[in-house]
């Protein structure tokens, strides 16, 4: 491990205070009060989430280059100078990124149908996502930590990279359907813990009648983002260790991921129909990184060259992205003829 947690607790400590800090600034000040983001603005934010990526991503590589250069830093890796442990970091980070970033695209479709059953309007959604993102920190962080302590275990690696090999086999097959929403365990188990009051009440997650507190559908939706994200880590944790074994690695590029989790979604939910070949890219990731676990690590000496992983990632999801706005789907194609004519 080049970054020891005994050793490098206080840069993990800086990051989190920095990470809440912003959070803070961000619905303290700049999201005080309940408003629909326009898409410019959220165009804004998601370009200055994904700066702060890229400002620490070149941070990293410089402090690495001062940590690396200690003396006994790289007992452990004599085939690393600190120029190169420094260069292998940031494309991890960059990498990680990248694939987080992609696949937590695919969650954003499941946000726009809880979005859309539970009647939230615009105005209130900044705000479930907001709390969203804090509980996704919490459960990705618990997800980090224990996939830190089972990828010791080359058996464990091997599992998940049959299970990444399978779900992305399996999105390739998946159909778009309808969700009956009130069926899931999640909202049947909610409603038993607590009343659902059936109207929204502003931005208030309880409301109180009768002397009864009872669950607005603003925390019926959150709760359901919360899951979703818990079963979107399943995915995407294994992923990215696949592509780097670095716990800090992993907890950073995972944190900036989900930071421009919200203004990604209000960026991209008018444009989402048009995405239709993105699946394909996604299915690509996964079915790489696993592969890359399962016998493409093994097959290179232990360590798949990480330049060539984020070219590959890159080509896939730029590739389907590229195609969805070159082959626009049959459906988008005749609604934009018929509002041309």
């Amino acid at each position: 491990m080049l970054f020891p947690f005994a050793e490098v607790w206080w840069v993990y400590a800086l990051f989190v205070a920095f990470v809440l800090g912003m959070l803070a600034l961000d619905l303290g000040i700049f999201h005080r009060h309940a408003r629909e983001v326009g898409v410019r603005e959220a165009a804004f934010w998601s370009a200055f989430w994904i700066s702060l990526a890229v400002v620490f991503g070149a941070g990293l590589y410089f402090f690495s280059l001062d940590w690396f250069a200690r003396e006994g830093a790289l007992a452990a890796f004599p085939h690393l100078t600190p120029q190169s442990a420094a260069r292998q970091v940031t494309l991890e980070f960059a990498t990680g990124f990248l694939v987080e970033k992609s696949l937590a695209v695919d969650n954003l479709f499941v946000f726009i149908v809880i979005f859309n059953y539970f009647a939230i309007p615009p105005v209130y959604q900044y705000r479930v996502l907001f709390w969203g993102i804090i509980g996704a920190l919490v459960f990705r962080s618990i997800f980090i930590a224990l996939g830190a302590a089972l990828m010791q275990f080359h058996s464990v690696v091997i599992l998940f990279g049959v299970f990444l090999i399978f779900t992305g086999v399996k999105l390739v097959f998946s159909r778009e359907e309808p969700r009956d929403l009130e069926q899931n365990r999640v909202f049947r188990l909610l409603r038993r813990v607590l009343p659902v009051w059936p109207r929204l009440e502003g931005q208030r997650f309880f409301v109180r009648q009768s002397g009864v507190l009872h669950a607005t559908p603003l925390l019926v939706a959150l709760c359901f983002i919360e899951v979703s994200d818990i079963v979107f880590a399943v995915d995407s944790v294994p992923a990215i260790f696949a592509l780097t074994r670095e716990p800090f690695i992993v907890f950073t590029s995972n944190i900036f991921a989900i930071l421009g989790l919200r203004a990604l979604f209000l960026l991209v939910a008018k444009i989402m129909p048009q995405m239709h070949y993105l699946k394909f890219g996604l299915a690509g990731v996964l079915v790489f990184v696993g592969l890359k676990m399962v016998w493409l690590n093994q097959k290179f000496g232990g360590q798949f060259p990480i330049a060539w992983s984020l070219g590959i990632i890159a080509v896939l999801i730029g590739g389907s992205l590229a195609l969805s706005w070159l082959l626009p789907a049959r459906g988008h194609a005749c609604r934009e003829g018929e509002k041309a004519s």
